[in-house]
């Protein structure tokens, strides 16, 4: 079975993640990818195969020669829960340019995808306009396992090679439970990127804030001097955050703060920050802004009116990475050796593999080939889906092809 055909199948599964659940994994609807992955390392005569209590699944590729250091291919099965992952409608289109008119009424246009632009000629796997597609990071999934399959059938020489299937990526959540010296690996390649062709081990440090805003709520006919409006007063703490310190007037190495989501009442408020910085030092700057702009708020309303949770996510890779850059220049070449130009950038979110390098297992990320990511004009083109399978093929190879 193809990446392509893998990806057109497992998009069709809901497997979007929750943030606020205590359980791990977040959501049960997350397993049946799980699950279905299971069986197909089975079918394929992977090795090792097993479920940890996350919901993380995993399996192996025995080494055919000896001497040489297993590596690690991880990508997750959860989407992203900004929009629905459910009933993805996966279309492929041929793009010569102009808008796509996703379904009746419903069109993606490059005003609202930039990136379409860069794909004019190509065959584009699209939705319906009403989901994501699931890209991030089912391609990711797709192009392992064909990886895998194409190298069991080859003569070609490898070492061991560990497959990881995560669960709660998308949450902050996808190492839980991930046992590093299980997996038995010198180093790893998580398969969650973007663009065909990019490459990263810098990522954000990440800090997540759960946001609490208490109010009153009586009868608006007699509210005067007696009703604390939960909404308005968290309208006036927002307007305190920096307005140029937001994903949107920010780009390359600039961090940000980050609205998420919002939801209550008059009586109380709840809404969710994402706090950003490749530098970890001002990361801790913007835990200072979103705590004095806490203490304004409560030095008005009365203490205790804004309650603010902030929790560590994530560190930067790149201090685990640069003494193992030798994963990097072999990513390159593997890219090179298939006809794409290599690009290194930062990125500007986190994947498994920052986690896991902190966990002492060194993991930079690679392209999945997909753009638009965690909205309904997601896509990517099909020659990734083509592309990516052989191009890990080669980079886990040249650990013994040196």
């Amino acid at each position: 079975m193809s990446a392509l055909e893998r990806f057109l199948r497992y998009v069709q599964i809901d497997t979007q993640s929750w943030g606020e659940a205590e359980r791990s994994p977040t959501t049960e609807k997350q397993l049946v990818l799980s699950r279905l992955l299971m069986e197909e390392m089975q079918q394929l005569g992977l090795e090792e195969i097993r479920m940890d209590t996350a919901g993380n699944v995993f399996g192996v590729l025995p080494a055919n020669c000896e001497g040489v250091p297993s590596v690690g291919l991880v990508a997750h099965v959860d989407t992203a829960d900004a929009v629905s992952g459910a009933n993805v409608k996966p279309r492929i289109v041929h793009y010569e340019g102009g808008s796509i008119e996703l379904s009746p009424g419903i069109v993606m246009t490059p005003e609202d995808a930039p990136s379409l632009l860069k794909c004019v000629g190509e065959d584009l796997i699209v939705t319906d306009g009403t989901t994501l597609l699931g890209a991030d990071d089912k391609a990711g999934v797709a192009e392992i396992l064909d990886a895998v399959e194409q190298l069991k059938a080859s003569d070609r020489k490898h070492g061991r090679i560990a497959v990881a299937f995560c669960t709660d990526e998308e949450v902050g959540r996808g190492t839980e439970g991930f046992d590093v010296a299980a997996f038995g690996c010198s180093y790893a390649y998580t398969v969650d990127g973007g663009e065909l062709g990019e490459m990263e081990y810098e990522n954000f440090n990440a800090a997540s804030v759960r946001l609490t805003v208490h109010g009153r709520s009586v009868h608006p006919g007699t509210a005067k001097n007696v009703m604390k409006n939960a909404g308005s007063i968290f309208a006036d703490f927002h307007v305190l955050l920096p307005r140029n310190m937001t994903p949107e007037t920010t780009e390359g190495y600039e961090g940000f703060i980050h609205l998420t989501e919002v939801s209550g009442s008059v009586q109380e408020l709840k809404a969710g920050y994402i706090l950003r910085d490749h530098d970890l030092a001002k990361l801790e700057e913007k835990k200072v802004i979103f705590t004095e702009a806490v203490e304004k708020i409560n030095a008005i309303y009365g203490e205790g009116t804004v309650e603010a949770v902030i929790r560590d996510n994530y560190r930067n890779m790149r201090e685990k990475i640069e003494p193992h850059m030798h994963l990097i220049s072999r990513a390159e070449q593997a890219f090179r050796a298939n006809g794409v130009e290599p690009k290194t950038i930062p990125i500007r979110g986190g994947t498994d593999g920052a986690m896991l390098s902190y966990m002492g297992l060194p993991c930079p990320n690679l392209s999945t080939g997909g753009f638009e990511m965690h909205g309904v004009n997601e896509f990517i083109p099909v020659r990734a889906l083509k592309t990516m399978p052989n191009v890990l093929q080669d980079l886990v190879c040249s650990f013994v092809e040196e």
